[in-house]
């Protein structure tokens, strides 16, 4: 089975994040997620659920919320979501209030418990960077471009870690706040240079990333399945992967629905940056296809597909546009009418009433989880 080749540390520093996101969900009023159980192996299916339930507000509690020295129980039937609006021409529309929305499950109207304007709650994000042959022209611009977002992104209280994948998944960096060492661990990426005599870019043909002896190319899905599972899903708070690639996959052991089904239970939002040499594919003289399964990805998270080619300031502007839209998420909270734990796949829909855009995730899988440490 698919697995990163460097395994995640469960350090201090992870849960530090989980005691400093509880402690400003509870500040703020907004509940915090729910931990996810840690699977038995990194290959193991995908137990955690995708939606973390949140507590609720402290005028909403009842006895039987607190526990012991006045700590607080979760109540696992609150669904809890992130989302941005946008008008019609793609701006942020910010200081809307809850009863400019309409949330639904499976189609049914649900009550609003909690909702907050703006969320500065902590944000865990994963950089996955492409480094296949077909990005050996971009490669260099995702590196310092992608260094230049982290720095303006990360607070002290946010994490990240970044994948280097090609014929395997590799995680590079761990979790951490410093910039210096994410920025370091980009630089650490290098093209995949294994060369073989096949037609198709990522399955041979000249500088493209194919194991001796297998048929593997850019395990692009293993790479997203792995990030959700083996290292989002035993997070809390906010979470985002954002992917560098031309979102071709060669090779994986994981299709694409297992990678969409593992972001989704891991509750996180997945942005693509389509960086494409165009001209790499010409010489193959094969059409670029990648975009299709990507949207697929995206939409089911809550993210979207940024087209920016090989140019340097169009992925300077989609990472700005990341940053504007991860800092200026609506966040709300409901108790779901169908109260049954069992697994099932729940579509979601949050509608403004002004009719404006919203960016949100599709829907969650309603399954058993743990409570947070106390």
């Amino acid at each position: 089975m698919a697995k990163l080749s460097a395994y995640r540390r469960f350090s201090p520093a992870g849960t530090a994040a989980s005691i400093l996101f509880l402690v400003a969900a509870l500040s703020a009023a907004a509940p915090p997620a729910v931990a996810q159980s840690p699977a038995s192996s990194p290959a193991a299916a995908p137990q955690s659920g995708a939606q973390a339930p949140s507590q609720r507000p402290a005028d909403e509690q009842t006895p039987e919320d607190q526990g012991p020295a006045g700590t607080v129980k979760v109540n696992v039937n609150v669904v809890g979501l992130f989302f941005n609006v946008k008008d019609k021409h793609g701006a942020l529309i910010p200081n809307l209030t809850k009863t400019d929305f309409d949330v639904l499950e499976d189609g049914k109207p649900q009550t609003i418990k909690y909702f907050a304007a703006e969320s500065n709650l902590p944000l865990t994000l994963g950089i996955l960077i492409d480094s296949s042959g077909s990005q050996r022209n971009v490669l260099d611009m995702e590196k310092e471009v992608g260094g230049a977002f982290l720095r303006q992104i990360l607070t002290d209280k946010d994490e990240a870690y970044v994948i280097d994948f090609n014929v395997d998944a590799s995680l590079v960096q761990d979790y951490t706040r410093d910039v210096h060492r994410l920025q370091a661990a980009l630089n650490k990426v290098r093209i995949n240079t294994g060369f073989t005599t096949g037609p198709i870019p990522g399955a041979g043909g000249g500088p493209v990333p194919t194991a001796p002896g297998s048929q593997k190319g850019t395990v692009l899905y293993d790479a997203v399945y792995l990030s959700a599972h083996d290292m989002l899903s035993k997070e809390v708070g906010r979470k985002a992967m954002i992917l560098l690639t031309d979102g071709e996959d060669e090779g994986s052991e994981y299709k694409i629905k297992d990678a969409i089904e593992a972001a989704e239970r891991a509750d996180a939002i997945v942005y693509v940056l389509l960086c494409a040499d165009r001209g790499f594919y010409g010489t193959f003289q094969v059409g670029y296809t990648g975009e299709g399964e990507m949207r697929k990805l995206t939409e089911a998270t809550g993210g979207r597909v940024i087209n920016v080619g090989n140019k340097f300031d169009k992925l300077k502007e989609a990472f700005d546009q990341i940053a504007a839209e991860l800092r200026s998420q609506y966040n709300l909270g409901y108790t779901s009418t169908n109260t049954v734990l069992d697994g099932s796949y729940r579509k979601l829909e949050v509608k403004s009433k002004q009719n404006y855009k919203v960016q949100c995730r599709a829907g969650y899988y309603a399954t058993a989880r743990e409570p947070l440490p106390q």
